[in-house]
């Protein structure tokens, strides 16, 4: 696959999880990807593999947000392997506290699957609306 067709395929990802699907996404996450948040907050580092992600990321947030977590994404750019994602998450926690997000993310793709994803974001926010994972 080239940077358009995974582009695409994030687009499409994205698309899903604006309206509450994330299933999507999770399936373009390789077995042995790295997710890094940048930052030094307890949710920032590297998560490594697919398993640690579900487990130790997503998880953990999504037992704190209220409903499905939505996130939009407004601007890709693809060059070669990497694919730039903008975006901004709308939610709140189960307490009703307001956790309103901008993110970017770096994406680097091989065979149609996300290997890396670096991701930065409002740590502090984070710090402060959300429980450490």
């Amino acid at each position: 696959m080239g940077a358009a067709e995974d582009k695409e395929s994030l687009r499409y990802a994205f698309d899903q999880v604006a309206k509450g699907d994330s299933r999507p996404f999770v399936d373009l996450l390789a077995e042995d990807v790295r997710w890094t948040i940048i930052g030094t907050t307890a949710w920032s580092g590297t998560y490594a593999g697919k398993q640690a992600v579900l487990d130790d990321l997503l998880r953990p947030m999504s037992r704190q947000l209220r409903g499905r977590t939505i996130i939009s994404a407004h601007r890709f750019v693809a060059e070669g392997d990497l694919v730039v994602v903008e975006g901004r998450g709308r939610n709140s926690t189960v307490d009703g506290v307001r956790y309103h997000n901008e993110y970017c993310w770096v994406f680097r793709l091989a065979d149609g699957l996300v290997r890396e994803l670096t991701e930065y974001s409002d740590t502090q926010l984070m710090a402060s609306v959300l429980q450490a994972p």
